[in-house]
C-alpha cells in the first residue's frame, strides 16, 4: 500500500499495514508500551498527532495497537477510519474504569458485555426507541476464558459510559450503580455502536483504576504500566478470535 491515506488522522508510514484486530488504549504511550512489551517485531506505521499505532505478533498471529485518545467523538474518529478505511475487522478497547459495585476492586478486570450511555450518539442512527450497545459474543467469551485460564479477578457485565467526566449531576454514579453497572468508563458504549453500524467486532476490556465510592485509586504510571491481566487477556482473545 503507498501512503495516500483518506484519513487526517491516520496516515501509514511506507511499507507498514494495520492488522485485522486492533487493540485500542487511550493513552497513545499505553500503546507504545504494549507493542514494546508485547509484540514481536513491532513496527510503528502511524505517528500522526502523536497517536502511535505499531503491528507486530503475538504468539504467531498478527495484531494491532493503537491509542485513540479519550471519550466516544475521539475513539469513534479512529474507530470509523479503522473499519472502513484501513480494513480492520475487530477492535478491542482496553483501558480503565472506575469502580461502582462494592465487590469490585481496583485492579479488578472489567469485560463490558454492554454498556448504557448518557450521549446523543445513538440517537444519530435513527432507530425507534433505544439502541443497546453491546460486545460481540466471540470475543467475549474468548476473553472470559482468557481470563478464567489467567486467574484474573474478573467482573462481566454492563458498564455506564458518559460524555462527561466531572458529570453535574453528582448523583449519576448512585443512579448507575442501582442499576447493576460494574464500572464507568468513556470509550466502549461508541466502539460498540461504531462496530455495530459497519458490521464489525467489538470489546471493551478495563482494569478498575479506582473506585468511585470508596476514593480507592492508582497513580498516573500505575495505570500506564501496571495492567498486565487486562492486557494479556485482550492479546489472548485477539489471538484466538476467528479473524
Amino acid at each position: 500500500m503507498d501512503n495516500y491515506s483518506p484519513s487526517a488522522c491516520i496516515k501509514l508510514k511506507e511499507g507498514t499495514h494495520i492488522a485485522k484486530i486492533v487493540l485500542m488504549p487511550g493513552d497513545p504511550l499505553r500503546a507504545k508500551y504494549v507493542a514494546e512489551h508485547y509484540l514481536e517485531n513491532p513496527v510503528l506505521f502511524n505517528d500522526v498527532r502523536n497517536m502511535y499505532g505499531y503491528t507486530g505478533t503475538f504468539e504467531g498471529k498478527e495484531v494491532s495497537v493503537m491509542g485513540s485518545g479519550m471519550g466516544m467523538p475521539s475513539f469513534t474518529l479512529y474507530a470509523y477510519e479503522l473499519y472502513n478505511f484501513f480494513g480492520v475487522e475487530a477492535i478491542i478497547r482496553i483501558g480503565s474504569a472506575g469502580a461502582l459495585p462494592e465487590d469490585v476492586h481496583v485492579r479488578d478486570v472489567v469485560i463490558a458485555m454492554s454498556a448504557s450511555t448518557n450521549s446523543g450518539m445513538c440517537a444519530a442512527y435513527g432507530l425507534p426507541g433505544t439502541i443497546a450497545p453491546t460486545a460481540t459474543y466471540g470475543l467475549l467469551k474468548e476473553a472470559v476464558k482468557a481470563a478464567e485460564e489467567l486467574g484474573a479477578r474478573t467482573h462481566v457485565g454492563a458498564v455506564y459510559c458518559s460524555d462527561f467526566f466531572y458529570y453535574p449531576d453528582k448523583e449519576l454514579n448512585q443512579k448507575a450503580r442501582d442499576l447493576g453497572h460494574l464500572a464507568v468508563e468513556m470509550e466502549s458504549a461508541g466502539l460498540y455502536l461504531c462496530a455495530q453500524q459497519n458490521h464489525k467486532k467489538a470489546l471493551g476490556i478495563f482494569t478498575i483504576s479506582d473506585h468511585i465510592f470508596t476514593g480507592e485509586s492508582l497513580t498516573p504510571e500505575e495505570r500506564q504500566d501496571s495492567f498486565h491481566e487486562m492486557m494479556e487477556i485482550a492479546l489472548k482473545t485477539a489471538v484466538r478470535s476467528e479473524i
